[in-house]
């Protein structure tokens, strides 16, 4: 008996072995996320390979096959949902006075937490980027649930601004239009895997065109997006799929600004956001194009959104995030208290 229990001890700790060594990166990822405010706004330290390679060699055409991709690599085969919302933004891009450049966000919603991720693939840039664990079912007052601390896992998937070592900068935003489904014969991405792969991926805004033009689109939400792109010289462009055709809008000033409407000239002006825009294109311009990390902090605030969806859900600003692409400094304002300013690096 004294020998069969013996057995059954080491094989016990066999096996708590093998589970510790299966789920070690997941575990660490998650040591690592630690609450900064009562929103909720969390940060995470990604640990480990999230597979990005291999989603982008295999390719996926809409949310369910990236859901289904990562349940399997993620999440060791734990089902999980990606639904990306009807979300309103504000983006821009500007110079500070001493000559660096600086790309900011504001991010409008219903109320959800929000969550900073650091990743650091061994095949690709170290970046930082802004992620609404609500798009994987996480929401507020579920945050602290064993099965919602396994979503977070998803995180990298599913970014929305962000920046990466070499100083690129990104930041997706809707567009209330058909949804672009791209069928040219190339390997699909969807919306947020696309900004995951150029924060991965790119150094600069002509080698994230060059990525972009390696994929067929397939956007989520059954909606259209745009992204703004800019880079640490300064160039900033905004990419659009009208009918389904990749478009390139350079900048035409000394900066550029964002929202939910388009730019492209078969659309011009289809969409919303008209009022966000004149806000923070007046604001700019006022400085011609030249502002410091606090005045672009106050012209997102200037842009910020509180109004209701049709259904009387909040349509509002929950985070504003300022970028500078020199320094790698990002600061984050969020629940539109613009009176406590958080302050993160890329490093």
């Amino acid at each position: 008996m004294k020998r069969g229990l013996k057995w059954l001890g080491i094989l016990l700790v066999l096996l708590i072995l093998g589970i510790g060594l299966l789920f070690k990166d997941d575990l660490l990822t998650l040591a690592t996320v630690k609450k900064i405010n009562d929103k909720p706004f969390y940060k995470m330290n990604y640990q480990g390979d999230y597979a990005l390679d291999e989603l982008l060699q295999k390719g996926v055409r809409s949310d369910q096959e990236l859901a289904k991709f990562a349940a399997k690599k993620l999440l060791k085969g734990m089902p999980v949902q990606v639904n990306v919302p009807n979300l309103g933004c504000t983006t821009f891009n500007a110079q500070t006075p001493s000559g660096d450049h600086l790309f900011a966000r504001n991010y409008d919603l219903d109320n959800g937490p929000a969550m900073i991720v650091k990743t650091k693939p061994a095949h690709g840039y170290q970046s930082i980027s802004m992620v609404d664990p609500s798009l994987v079912g996480v929401e507020a007052d579920n945050i602290n649930r064993p099965m919602s601390k396994a979503l977070e896992l998803v995180a990298p998937y599913i970014p929305l601004d962000g920046m990466n070592e070499a100083g690129l900068s990104v930041g997706v935003l809707r567009l209330a239009d058909q949804p672009t489904k791209q069928d040219t014969g190339k390997k699909g991405v969807t919306t947020t895997i696309a900004l995951r792969m150029l924060l991965d991926k790119a150094k600069n805004v002509d080698e994230a065109v060059r990525l972009l033009k390696q994929y067929d689109m397939n956007s989520s939400a059954r909606s259209a997006f745009h992204f703004q792109i800019a880079d640490r010289s300064g160039k900033s462009i905004v990419v659009e799929y009208v009918d389904n055709q990749m478009k390139i809008l350079p900048m035409d000033k000394k900066y550029q600004v964002l929202t939910n409407f388009y730019l492209s000239p078969e659309k011009y002006n289809q969409g919303s956001g008209q009022d966000r825009y004149a806000i923070a294109d007046h604001a700019i311009a006022e400085k011609q194009g030249v502002m410091s990390m606090s005045e672009a902090m106050q012209t997102l605030q200037a842009a910020q959104s509180n109004k209701k969806y049709p259904d009387g859900r909040p349509l509002v600003t929950q985070w504003s995030s300022v970028y500078n692409q020199k320094t790698l400094q990002m600061d984050v304002a969020v629940d539109r208290n613009y009176g406590k300013i958080y302050h993160f690096n890329v490093k």
